[in-house]
């Protein structure tokens, strides 16, 4: 089977696209890659779909690369990188309080300025 594009587009339960805007809290939806052979053979076998509730978000030091923790269904985590949550379309329930998701969002936005502001920082002192 030749690599393909998701075609998920959401359901009913989970409608609203956040794509690039995931926080601690968001209950989401997506679908992944997955492949069988070697490493350097690959075989894509379609995709999976993935359910979990976002319990924890972080940011690298070295690179700022988003990292987020899922608690799937059957009680196991999820560690994924942002890139690869975003690439295919990611959606969410509706929060009970879209208000406190809007507070989520806007502490994660400061904790992600201020790594890359102290990247830049650091790169700036190794010149």
């Amino acid at each position: 089977m030749a690599y393909q594009i998701s075609t998920y587009r959401g359901d009913a339960e989970y409608s609203i696209s956040c794509a690039g805007d995931c926080v601690t809290g968001d209950e989401v939806r997506f679908e992944r890659a997955t492949f069988s052979g070697s490493f350097r053979h690959p075989k894509f076998d379609g995709f999976e779909r993935v359910t979990g509730k976002i319990v924890s978000d972080s940011y690298g030091d070295a690179k700022q690369q988003h990292t987020f923790t899922l608690e799937l269904a059957n009680g196991s985590r999820l560690l994924i990188k942002g890139r690869n949550l975003y690439s295919n379309g990611v959606f969410r329930k509706l929060w009970s309080d879209e208000g406190a998701r809007r507070d989520a969002l806007t502490e994660k936005h400061t904790r992600g300025d201020h790594a890359r502001a102290a990247r830049a920082e650091r790169l700036e002192l190794a010149l």
